[in-house]
């Protein structure tokens, strides 16, 4: 499978120390995201990767492999961090802000990285038991989402991984 912390351009907004070129040069020098908040954060931190990539932050999502039932992610947070799986538009072509974008809790991890497989029926919408469930044919991004951070505090990324997904 096609590690994203690799091969993908990775994008970000909010307060953050490091900006957009920072976190791309240290991904392709050392294999690591990593990002963190400033001295004073105002609103949230989003980081986030298209699933395939088009050279710019939005565009046509993606269909998964019928086959592919998990995503594997390796990282450390000293906060707790929103993990979105943002859809595509009805029509197929555009990746909207504001659309279904169903999401899983990721716990804090602190002292070593941790590997996890989270299977695509967790990713709800609001993450409600009941929550619209990811349509893996229709996938256009993952947003690593931190709603309320605290100055200082760190999120890295070893590898992401999408259950028998290659680019192609």
């Amino acid at each position: 499978s096609t590690d994203f912390v690799q091969s993908h351009t990775w994008y970000l907004a909010g307060p953050s120390v490091e900006d957009e070129k920072i976190i791309n040069d240290v991904r392709l020098n050392y294999n690591l995201i990593k990002v963190t908040v400033n001295n004073e954060p105002k609103g949230e931190i989003e980081l986030n990767v298209m699933i395939t990539p088009c050279g710019q932050n939005n565009g046509p999502p993606t269909i998964l492999p019928v086959n592919s039932s998990f995503l594997e992610l390796v990282y450390k947070s000293s906060q707790p961090i929103k993990l979105q799986a943002r859809e595509g538009n009805e029509a197929g072509t555009d990746c909207i802000h504001g659309g279904s974008h169903p999401r899983v809790d990721l716990p804090k991890v602190v002292n070593s990285f941790r590997k996890v497989r989270i299977p695509w029926s967790k990713f709800r919408q609001d993450e409600l038991q009941d929550g619209k469930l990811l349509d893996i044919n229709n996938i256009c991004k993952l947003n690593f989402v931190n709603y309320y951070p605290e100055p200082g505090a760190v999120l890295e990324i070893r590898s992401i991984k999408i259950d028998n997904f290659k680019l192609k």
